[in-house]
């Protein structure tokens, strides 16, 4: 059976991929913070409109894995987009009360850079 953690996790990804970005809203803690290679952001509200503009370019995300440990759920996957091959991207995700509370990305930007180009 999953844990509180891995459901918040799955959530997430779940509603990411389908733009349903009131279901991510859900799984969010108000002050939930975010920090990847493309933007550092404090809040849901800022969360959710950072991965409503990303998702105008991303086309699938396939998760290969998902490590959980206590609060912490990490999901190795990759990020499917309209302008560059498939990422490799770490999500680390901490869960609080099963909420999302924080959410640290990690992948080399430089194929997103080089479409804008």
């Amino acid at each position: 059976m999953p844990t509180a953690a891995e459901q918040a996790a799955e959530q997430y990804f779940a509603g990411w991929a389908a733009k349903d970005f009131a279901a991510v809203r859900a799984v969010l803690a108000d002050d939930v913070t975010f920090n990847g290679p493309l933007a550092q952001l404090q809040g849901a509200e800022a969360c959710v409109e950072g991965l409503r503009k990303m998702s105008e370019i991303v086309t699938d995300i396939e998760v290969h894995k998902r490590f959980v440990s206590g609060d912490d759920v990490l999901t190795w996957f990759n990020l499917h987009t309209s302008v560059a091959d498939p990422i490799p991207t770490a999500n680390w995700s901490t869960v609080r009360d099963g909420r999302i509370v924080a959410i640290r990305v990690t992948f080399d930007p430089r194929p997103l850079f080089a479409a804008r180009e």
